[in-house]
């Protein structure tokens, strides 16, 4: 593989920059520093470096066709038939290719769907010409698993030719005991339902596929790429065996099963995830004896990603996941609309999921051309190990006995709470940042507007007979979120918000890093910070603090003013009624006799900034 560089006269004119170079370079930076610190690690322990080679020999991993689109797929999840049908009719006339069909109970949801009723089926299609080259994709739960048989009779009782379809079924029994952590039934006793049903639809004449993997149960809970990977291979594994087993020839079995997987805004670790499950999939279809076909492999925009808190940037993070899996070679991608977490998505929030998609398709040609990370010496090496891991913990879910097995002995739910409690140990401690809402808060912000919907009641499914640890969804902003909650009810109760007040000691040049710093950490959890200008009197300080109406305090300013006038604010702040003074940075040695003065906790990067605005509630409740 060669350079674009390699041609170009100009560049021949200078000497080749090696490795060495630019270690010579980076050592200068880092001054001392180990190396390691540069080397970033995922929540499966793959190593990230800073740098890469072009990857030698790379060779593109197959997916869609030559620039062929994905199916731009909108959620079709109204509680209201007629109105779910006016939505589709909208999408679908304004750029939208394919229609996710989310029926109540199932676990993409989110309180939301469809009624799984034959009656909801007809009214939710009406109109719509399922023959006309547009995908459908239905999201069913064991509650509503009969709405592929309701979708399947309105097919052919409308003289549809199945054939002529594109509908992906979504029958995927594991994914649902997984989110619910319990089953009526063993799998010897779901497979017959789940292959017969299946067989069924097949003999009707739809071309399928039918059995869907379903990694978003590992994602939404919190879970790992490698995670993902293992268990979309799991179950798409499982359902291999029970087709092949009900009797279905593994060369038609093979095109009955398709995937799932969750894109987020991590962009080279969703390309990268994306890839390693085509080859992933092509190893298990090559151990078979199969030919490796390219798997259908659907994305969905990340639901724990969605944040409350100022919903529009979920919009840059969605375009984010769509970029990363429209070119990684994803056949259809639903964008979950920015205001799902607050509620039912209304025309702008649907308009705005869908326009998503068709800018990066018609503006940026993400589709022109196939597999462009091949080659990427990044993206590759990831691709790589996180195939090695996934594959291992694969074989671990074989040796278990599969993945319903291995759910009941509880290999994937270990997995993912080691990963989670990692996670929001990062997201407490704003080490991952959630822009809006651990970071860079906005508490003027205005109430968005979303759909008034009364969700579809559903009788319990089956007895528990069979209990393990679920693995329910999660989104990574709840935590923060809660504070700006309790933040609202004082808002409601008393007009006014908590309020910490900013006490800056010595000039703007001072103080404005360390009080932007702290503005931001304490408006996080919804205290509200008064600012101020810079004190070298303490008894103007405490004059200030007294006129702020707070309730907590921050010292704010460089080390040196620290070493000069902090002792005495602090003293000033306790005797003017602070009920708790912080002091922004870190106090090294000089910590015992600021704690002594009056300081009570130090902020900074890195420190614990849920534990501590908990903390901050829980004293001023008390107060």
């Amino acid at each position: 593989m060669t350079s674009v560089t390699d041609n170009l006269p100009l560049a021949a004119d200078f000497p080749k920059a090696t490795d060495a170079d630019w270690r010579k370079l980076v050592d200068g930076v880092l001054k001392g520093a180990p190396f390691e610190k540069l080397v970033g690690k995922t929540y499966d322990g793959v190593r990230i470096e800073p740098l890469y080679p072009r990857a030698k020999d790379a060779a593109l991993v197959a997916g869609r066709p030559a620039a062929a689109p994905w199916q731009i797929m909108q959620r079709v999840d109204h509680p209201d038939a007629v109105a779910a049908n006016a939505q589709a009719l909208t999408d679908l006339e304004n750029g939208a290719t394919g229609l996710s069909l989310v029926f109540a109970g199932s676990n993409g949801s989110h309180g939301f769907g469809l009624e799984p009723t034959a009656d909801a089926v007809a009214k939710a299609l009406k109109d719509i010409h399922l023959d006309a080259g547009i995908g459908i994709e239905l999201q069913v739960g064991p509650q509503s698993r009969m709405a592929a048989i309701h979708v399947a009779e309105y097919v052919k009782s409308n003289g549809i030719d199945p054939a002529a379809c594109d509908i992906r079924f979504g029958l995927d029994p594991l994914a649902a005991c997984a989110v619910w952590g319990h089953s009526p039934y063993t799998w010897e006793e779901i497979v017959p339902a789940v292959t017969g049903g299946l067989k069924g639809l097949a003999a009707l004449g739809f071309k399928g596929p039918f059995a869907s993997a379903d990694g978003r149960v590992i994602h939404d809970a919190g879970g790992s790429e490698v995670q993902e990977l293992a268990f979309v291979l799991a179950c798409g594994a499982a359902y291999l065996r029970a087709i092949e087993g009900a009797g279905v020839p593994l060369e038609q079995a093979q095109d009955m099963v398709y995937a799932r997987l969750s894109a987020d805004a991590d962009q080279f670790l969703t390309m990268a995830k994306f890839r390693a499950l085509r080859l992933l999939w092509a190893r298990i279809e090559t151990a078979c004896g199969l030919m490796p076909k390219p798997l259908f492999i659907a994305a969905d925009t990340a639901w724990r990603m969605l944040t409350q808190r100022d919903p529009y940037v979920n919009m840059l993070r969605a375009t984010m996941a769509t970029f990363a899996a429209g070119l990684a070679g994803a056949n259809a991608i639903t964008v979950l609309p920015h205001t799902l977490a607050l509620g039912l998505p209304d025309p702008f929030a649907r308009r705005v999921a869908r326009n998503t998609q068709l800018l990066l398709l018609e503006e940026s040609n993400l589709a022109k051309v196939s597999d462009p990370a091949a080659g990427a010496g990044g993206i590759e090496t990831l691709t790589a190990q996180l195939c090695e891991a996934a594959w291992a913990l694969f074989q671990e879910t074989e040796k278990a006995g599969g993945a319903f097995a291995a759910l009941q002995q509880g290999v994937f739910q270990s997995k993912v709470a080691i990963a989670r409690k990692a996670r929001d140990a990062n997201i407490a401690k704003r080490r991952e940042v959630l822009t809006g809402a651990s970071e860079f808060p906005n508490l003027h912000e205005s109430e968005t507007a979303v759909l008034k919907a009364t969700p579809v009641a559903l009788a319990p499914y089956g007895e528990q007979k069979h209990k393990f640890d679920a693995l329910p969804p999660i989104r990574l902003a709840e935590p923060f979120e809660a504070l700006r909650d309790k933040s609202d009810a004082a808002l409601k109760a008393r007009g006014a918000r908590p309020k910490v007040f900013l006490a800056n000691l010595g000039t703007a040049a001072d103080f404005t890093a360390r009080a932007t710093f702290a503005k931001s950490f304490f408006e996080t959890g919804g205290i509200l910070a008064v600012d101020s200008e810079g004190f070298a009197d303490p008894a103007k300080l405490a004059a200030a603090f007294k006129a702020s109406g707070a309730e907590l305090a921050c010292l704010c300013s460089h080390d040196k003013v620290y070493a000069d006038h902090a002792e005495a604010a602090a003293k000033a702040l306790q005797t003017a009624g602070a009920k708790h003074i912080y002091l922004a940075g870190r106090p090294a040695e000089a910590e015992a006799a600021l704690r002594k003065a009056g300081v009570t906790d130090f902020i900074f990067a890195g420190a614990d900034a849920q534990a501590m605005l908990g903390d901050a509630y829980r004293r001023m409740e008390q107060a």
